[in-house]
């Protein structure tokens, strides 16, 4: 978590190797992504905030063409009906609404079955019914053992998704814990009250 601009997709671009840092290292599962591109994006799943598409794609060709990269995949008709899009499977992508555009790129996402995926501000643009569904869903991955890593701006999801939060503040880390450890912390009574606390915005409270 942390304010637009903090570092919170850079982040991820950083520990999935898609930009190069300037000091340090990162590694997933073992690895440093960088230098092994094959075999981490085998089992991780990544929703970025600009996801593009090819020109005329429907919904399902987008599917098909992401689940031919796997030697498993999931049930990507599942997946569509979990996320409120099995009725526009013959839909052109570039004809969805910029909701069902984010629940698609999720969609994709978890086609490969991964053990860890990355979503970055996956709710965004989402009204509260198809937030919540969303929600629903990843909280069903959770049970079954997968672990999401996500960015968001809404308390509110944080602490229905989240075991553990961190909060940056132009690209460092301010702290790091359970919700309850956070909260603890910043010696308020709410996630929102410890966030504003952390990002030196207290005068908001």
């Amino acid at each position: 978590m942390g304010h637009n601009g903090a570092g919170k997709s850079t982040t991820i671009d950083l520990i999935l190797g898609l930009k190069a840092p300037d000091g340090g290292t990162a590694t997933i599962l073992g690895m440093e992504a960088a230098k092994n591109r094959k075999q981490v994006f085998e089992r991780v799943g990544v929703q970025l905030q600009s996801t593009r598409y090819q020109a005329n794609i429907t919904v399902e060709e987008a599917c098909m063409e992401y689940a031919s990269l796997y030697a498993h995949p999931a049930d990507y008709h599942r997946l569509l009906k979990d996320f409120g899009l099995g009725a526009l499977q013959k839909s052109f992508v570039s004809k969805l609404s910029g909701g069902e555009r984010q629940k698609l790129s999720v969609v994709l996402a978890l086609i490969g079955n991964p053990e860890l995926v990355f979503l970055d501000e996956l709710t965004t643009g989402l009204d509260v019914v198809a937030r919540r569904e969303v929600w629903r869903t990843l909280k069903q991955l959770k049970e079954q053992g997968m672990t999401i890593f996500l960015t968001t701006h809404y308390m509110e999801e944080a602490e229905a998704l989240c075991d553990r939060v961190c909060i940056i503040r132009s690209g460092k880390k301010v702290v790091e814990g359970t919700l309850e450890e956070v909260i603890t912390a910043s010696g308020k009574s709410s996630l929102e009250e410890a966030y504003l606390c952390f990002m030196g915005e207290e005068e908001l409270l």
